[in-house]
């Protein structure tokens, strides 16, 4: 369920803004993205799981929170994380 060392780091690589970037909103978004498909997977097998199920929410919640965020500090970013991430807006 969660993601190895190596994954995160490409994910920092390819949405970070500098080397070792990792609290910029893009590189975050990046890695909650990654985490939430994997426990979508993890769900299709344990439907039951639902401690599981709860952090996923939080996950999903907190997403869009830095979604709305980086809308409201530059939509360009914004519109192209979504874009790249394959995001519905």
């Amino acid at each position: 369920m969660t993601i190895s060392q190596e994954r995160k780091d490409a994910l920092v690589k390819e949405h970070g803004r500098e080397k070792g970037d990792t609290g910029s909103p893009e590189v975050q978004i990046a890695i909650l993205t990654e985490r939430i498909v994997n426990l979508t997977e993890h769900f299709k097998t344990h439907a039951k799981d639902n401690h599981s199920r709860r952090g996923l929410l939080l996950m999903v919640n907190k997403r869009r929170s830095l979604l709305d965020y980086l809308k409201k500090k530059d939509e360009g970013r914004y519109a192209d994380l979504i874009a790249k991430l394959g995001l519905r807006k």
